[in-house]
């Protein structure tokens, strides 16, 4: 896989620091370490978020060794202070950060285009296309961050991150170092002005030496010798292959792009001589598109460029090779071909929104929340429940629909916190996972502690980060490498900020649990509930064994209440009747709860 690729190339590099925040697609880079590196003399560890997790890999940069940073788009965002005056400081060992752009988006709040970033944090940014490649280049970048002392980007997107390929492995570099830090203020203390105008002139000056310094290492290339030309990088650059061979396109020239930037302006001017036509075919924002027309007007060409600002291809959602095919036949003025055979049509599942899994807490919890705010006597249409980023997320889909907004990480706290100052009549109400509390909800909760606002905060504590793939958080004991840590208590951490009121449920105990919402509700003050049960796919796992239910024929009426209310995905109905997908079910007796007939029990019950 790509992301087993990733950290193919970083070892292979010799990297002795790997830090990162899970997140989809960029997670498995980290796992694969856990899973097939626990004997390396590596540091490979989770961080608390990615702004914490980018400043550990600077850190052990600037003493010399290598270190990778990984995270998806939105934690750019999240590290992006620190990445931004890393560029003015500059780098020793070989730095480099990945980050995972999801087009599509498949698991992503936003269609972020990161490229942007580079230009942005003037930091150069290279990508690849595919698992090889991804191996390859990452090795690379070790030498050319080295090479510039720069921080240096790995652009990737869910497909190359995902895709599985064979993979050539290299030789591993023996990088053996002795962590070495000389006190040097005007380059690491941004607080004197005339240093950052100094350290921005000598950025500016190693930028223009980056692509040349990267034809060395051989990044971007041409294929064919056609004046029609297509640029591209990436992903993109497969579906444009594909597309040509489907089209049989003689006369054509793929001008592949790796490095995204500093654009390579130079390459670019050589590359596009005789080009009678141009196209960019890239996914989310026109960035080529717009380097590429710029580029073309100041050198005088008199040839067009399409792509997405012409609508000639989507500014939205992930490319394919139909969607490249066609934009190759609209730009070449191609007619359109028949209707494809029915195998090759495109086949529309169904619309099926994720569930929350069997037997899931949060469930529970958002069950109880809504039924104590029913009986503290307000509407559910009046109390706003704001969300945040995680698995729980998915309670805003039919049946339990609790939710109302799921912004950014650690927003639902101060997004409840607005609402109430604005002064918002009636209660509000803030949920948020235990990572991402750790991640970004501290300093929100803080807040509405020091300005004392009234609002409920429910902390939904199942002891993983469970929706990229149950990492541990800062609570636990030890982490997956097996090292021993001291954990860090959600409960304390609450406690010690002073909120008026904390109650710590299980949401198994489900009356107990209604029971608290239904008086918090009503308090004023800062009021913390922590929701503790771990995931329950962990805990089942754990336990081995569990108890399953059972569907009581005669005293089913097909009514769906078990299915309607619970949402759960081991139920279903069939010929008028309840039944439980028994490899699904948890045994975790939500269903019984809330069947009004008594027709579901435990299967072992006589």
């Amino acid at each position: 896989m790509g992301n087993e690729a990733i950290a193919r190339g970083a070892y292979e590099a010799g990297v002795s620091v790997v830090t990162g925040y899970p997140g989809t697609p960029s997670s498995e880079v980290i796992m694969t370490f856990h899973e097939y590196g626990a004997d390396l003399p590596i540091y490979v560890e989770w961080a608390v978020n990615e702004r914490v997790a980018f400043e550990i890999a600077y850190g052990a940069s600037i003493t010399g060794v290598r270190s990778l940073v990984t995270m998806k788009a939105p934690g750019l965002n999240v590290a992006s202070d620190p990445v931004l005056s890393a560029a003015y400081s500059g780098s020793e060992g070989g730095l480099v950060v990945l980050v995972a752009d999801d087009p599509g988006p498949h698991t992503t709040q936003t269609e972020q285009d990161s490229r942007w970033y580079a230009r942005l944090a003037k930091l150069p940014m290279f990508t690849a296309s595919n698992p090889n490649e991804a191996r390859e280049y990452v090795k690379k970048l070790f030498a050319l961050s080295e090479e510039l002392k720069l921080p240096v980007f790995f652009r990737t997107t869910t497909r190359l991150n995902h895709a599985v390929g064979e993979v050539v492995l290299g030789e591993v570099e023996e990088v053996k170092r002795r962590p070495v830090l000389a006190k040097d203020v005007k380059r690491f203390v941004r607080a004197g002005m005339s240093w950052n105008l100094e350290r921005h002139a000598w950025l500016n000056r190693v930028l223009k030496t980056v692509e040349e310094k990267a034809r060395r290492l051989g990044f971007n290339k041409v294929e064919g010798r056609g004046s029609n030309c297509i640029v591209t990088e990436g992903v993109a650059y497969n579906y444009v292959v594909d597309a040509v061979r489907e089209l049989g396109l003689g006369d054509y020239r793929i001008i592949k792009i790796d490095q995204l930037y500093p654009p390579p302006t130079e390459f670019l001017k050589e590359s596009l001589r005789g080009c009678g036509s141009i196209l960019v075919v890239e996914e989310l924002d026109p960035y080529l598109e717009e380097i590429v027309k710029k580029l073309a007007f100041e050198e005088g060409l008199k040839v067009r460029v399409l792509g997405k600002e012409e609508g000639v291809l989507p500014l939205e959602g992930e490319l394919n090779q139909g969607l490249v095919a066609r934009a190759i036949r609209a730009w070449l003025g191609l007619s359109e071909p028949g209707p494809a055979p029915p195998s090759t049509l495109e086949v529309k599942p169904p619309e099926r929104p994720p569930p929350l899994c069997p037997g899931c807490p949060h469930a529970f919890t958002y069950l109880a929340l809504k039924l104590g705010i029913s009986r503290a006597g307000f509407k559910l249409s009046e109390v706003p429940v704001f969300g945040d980023i995680g698995c729980y997320a998915l309670s805003v889909n039919k049946p339990i629909e609790a939710i109302w907004t799921e912004h950014s990480m650690g927003a639902s706290i101060s997004m409840a916190v607005g609402a109430k100052i604005a002064g918002y009549s009636k209660p509000v109400v803030a949920t948020i996972g235990d990572s991402t509390f750790f991640h970004a909800g501290i300093p929100a909760l803080i807040e509405a502690v020091h300005k004392r606002v009234d609002v409920l905060v429910v902390i939904l504590d199942n002891s993983y980060v469970a929706m990229t793939g149950h990492q541990s958080t800062p609570a636990w004991g030890e982490t997956e490498t097996g090292r021993k840590t001291k954990g860090v208590s959600i409960v304390d951490i609450v406690k010690s900020i002073g909120v008026d009121e904390l109650v710590v449920i299980d949401p198994y105990e489900f009356e107990r649990a209604v029971e608290v919402f239904r008086d918090l509700v009503k308090k004023p003050g800062v009021k913390v509930v922590v929701a503790q049960h771990p995931c329950r796919l962990m805990e089942v796992r754990k336990l081995g064994k569990v108890r399953k239910v059972r569907i009581i024929e005669e005293k089913c009426t097909g009514c769906r209440a078990c299915v309607n209310v619970t949402g759960c995905p081991a139920l279903f109905i069939e010929n008028g009747k309840a039944r439980v997908v028994e490899e699904d079910c948890t045994g975790c007796g939500l269903c019984i709860r809330f069947c009004p007939f008594k027709a579901i029990e435990w299967a072992d019950s006589v």
